[in-house]
């Protein structure tokens, strides 16, 4: 009857792990990819410049990896210490997230945060266009192009970084080369960390759900894994 039961967890735990497995593969191929044809793609920060979206994609890819190998492995073996490791990683990584979600909810450390990466971002600013800084200009562009706005909290953010009354040509109502240059009417002045946190709170929902999905694969892959856990405890101590 228990081998019954757990015959369908291991297959269950096996093809969950297996198509983690591949996307983990396929989330750190395209990081290398963008490392390789980007640079350092979406760098906003000048204090965390190895924050950028290509090296999390590798992290992420790699750690996707590597709980997904775990699991495939110790369900197919129903190894112990492999089933204990995907257990104790997959837990780590909820109760992080968990934290995160906490901490993100928080009224008053919000405030701080957006405080320190308003500041942040626009010590970045001082790096655009700037030798070995294709990735944060980059991103720059592509911000304020797709988000129609200009600078972090205003347009005259750029002042200070041309030392004079210019924008990049990205901040352009109709982009054409050196339009930077020209009226501030023909610029856009809304101002882009408030317009992304505009898209997010729209897509709010949206977000929420993914968190809630992943959280209930999580729950399910711990409560499986322990559950084969437990089994294979119970199988050694009956055969010993």
């Amino acid at each position: 009857m228990a081998e019954g039961c757990v015959m369908p967890l291991r297959y269950g735990m096996v093809f969950f792990n297996l198509l983690f497995w591949l996307g983990g593969c396929g989330i750190l191929g395209v990081g290398v990819w963008l490392s390789v044809t980007q640079g350092n793609f979406a760098t906003l920060s000048s204090s965390l410049p190895s924050l950028s979206a290509a090296n999390l994609l590798i992290a992420v890819g790699t750690v996707t990896m590597v709980i997904g190998c775990l699991g495939c492995v110790g369900a197919v073996k129903e190894s112990r210490p492999l089933l204990l490791a995907f257990f104790i990683l997959l837990l780590l990584i909820f109760f992080l997230e968990i934290l995160a979600i906490v901490l993100f909810l928080h009224l008053p450390r919000r405030r701080k945060i957006d405080h320190y990466a308003q500041r942040d971002l626009k010590k970045g600013l001082q790096l655009f266009g700037s030798e070995g800084n294709v990735g944060l200009t980059n991103a720059w562009m592509i911000v304020q192009t797709d988000f129609r706005c200009c600078g972090v909290t205003n347009h005259t953010d750029w002042f200070e970084v041309y030392n004079t009354s210019r924008v990049p040509d990205s901040c352009c109502l109709e982009y054409s080369d050196n339009c930077g240059l020209d009226n501030p009417g023909t610029w856009w002045t809304a101002p882009c960390y408030e317009r992304v946190k505009d898209w997010l709170n729209e897509n709010l929902v949206a977000l929420w759900i993914f968190a809630l999905c992943t959280a209930l694969t999580q729950v399910l892959g711990l409560v499986f894994s322990m559950t084969m856990f437990c089994q294979a405890v119970k199988a050694e101590t009956f055969y010993a």
